[in-house]
């Protein structure tokens, strides 16, 4: 089971608004790791959030996969 310190982005990072997080999957889709500028790109297509936030959004995403492919957190049951 995940600590509280383990506790996903979601929770933790609560000034993304379900329709810009639904902006910024939209531009994850559009502009792969191959995109020149691909941050300034997300960030223009999420609007509001300068390339800092939208990079460290990603960098939290990546990270909540990581705890969740490995165990660190629990799946519900549904």
């Amino acid at each position: 089971m995940a600590s509280s310190s383990m506790s996903l982005s979601r929770t933790s990072d609560s000034s993304w608004t379900l329709r810009e997080n639904k902006k910024f999957e939209e531009a994850l889709a559009k502009y792969d790791k191959e995109t020149p500028d691909r941050w300034h790109k997300v960030a223009q297509a999420v609007g509001g959030k300068s390339v800092d936030e939208v990079r460290r959004h990603y960098e939290l995403l990546i990270r909540d996969i990581n705890y969740i492919e490995t165990g660190r957190v629990s799946i519900p049951n549904y």
